[in-house]
């Protein structure tokens, strides 16, 4: 492990043209493919709401399976939302910002405001001295051992699974994003208030048409399925044993992708409804390739195809992994702590 570290923190100049050169051929958005996705998600995803509405009086019990189908259509329209706010989904800005704005409203995700946090992750992505925005909370075994019992309670509380794929997704997308951050600037803020007045009405049409009450249950219950659902592949995607943790001076953006966003190898139908985000490493090497490029320049070069995937199985296992060891340099249980 600690050779392969090594091999990829090279940072010179011809390292980076490297990278460069095996990206930049799958960079270039597709008018054709984009439009392709957008018709099989967001008309699928409109079609099971009208199946709601029917099935609400007439076949009531075929709704859990319509809410999982629009929950798993709502996880690829986020997708979709994430590449418009790299730019990366459709060649024109602006069709990127007007899809962006729409999902976002489908999402309860303001999009400008997430652009710009969801772009210090990606700079900050691995880098122990920067964690904080857009990330999962992560202590190292030092700084939860010297913490007081109260701020140890509530990151175990924070890292419960119960707490961080059930909770945490209405909390985040139903309240969360509804106020901006301190720091956001005008247009961020802009963007909140923007998107809250879109949900508004939204809501008020659709609660003409279902009943304020159904619609606040099928809304609740598709939005705490694909957040949750969205949660996870996040988690997952940089909290595994041999993640990426480095200090100031040693951190590095091309081991941060390769080495601290995990390769997640998921069946083809979870793929498809994930949008390929599973290809997290490609992804963080370039947040400028289109989702439905991901895993053809995963295939294309040898140490993209070298990086060890994680199985669906496997991925389970991660949830008892809480605090990264700074020593063994792995994300380890809190069992290490107790020894």
């Amino acid at each position: 492990m600690d050779a392969d570290r090594t091999n990829t923190t090279d940072d010179t100049d011809a390292h980076r043209a490297h990278w460069r050169e095996v990206v930049d051929r799958y960079r270039r958005p597709s008018t054709a493919r984009a439009l392709w996705q957008l018709v099989n998600t967001f008309i699928p995803y409109g079609l099971t709401w009208y199946a709601m509405y029917w099935a609400k009086d007439v076949a009531w019990w075929t709704l859990p399976p319509l809410i999982a189908l629009a929950a798993a259509l709502l996880l690829r329209i986020f997708i979709i939302f994430h590449d418009c706010g790299h730019g990366s989904f459709m060649p024109s800005t602006r069709a990127n910002d007007w899809i962006g704005r729409i999902a976002g409203v489908l999402t309860f995700t303001p999009y400008r405001h997430w652009t710009w946090e969801h772009s210090i992750h990606h700079g900050t992505t691995g880098h122990l001295d920067k964690r904080g925005t857009g990330d999962i909370w992560t202590m190292t075994v030092r700084e939860y051992l010297a913490s007081s019992r109260w701020k140890r309670f509530s990151y175990r509380l924070a890292r419960n699974p119960f707490v961080l794929f059930v909770l945490a997704p209405l909390f985040v997308f139903g309240l969360m994003q509804r106020l901006p951050s301190p720091d956001a600037g005008r247009r961020e803020r802009h963007s909140v208030w923007g998107t809250n007045l879109s949900l508004v009405c939204v809501a008020v049409a659709l609660s003409h048409a279902f009943g304020a009450g159904t619609y606040l249950l099928l809304q609740l219950a598709v939005l705490a399925l694909a957040g949750g659902a969205g949660i996870w592949m996040f988690y997952v995607q940089h909290q595994f044993e041999d993640v990426y943790w480095e200090r100031d001076a040693q951190w590095n953006y091309v081991s941060a992708a390769l080495q601290g966003s995990s390769f997640y190898k998921l069946p083809r139908v979870l793929q498809w409804f994930s949008a390929s985000i599973g290809f997290h490493h490609v992804h963080h090497l370039s947040v400028r390739i289109p989702n439905y490029n991901l895993q053809r320049c995963h295939e294309s070069n040898e140490l993209l195809r070298d990086v060890k995937p994680l199985s669906l199985l496997a991925s389970l296992r991660t949830l008892r992994l809480r605090l990264w060891d700074e020593h063994s340099r792995k994300l380890v249980g809190f069992g290490r702590v107790k020894r």
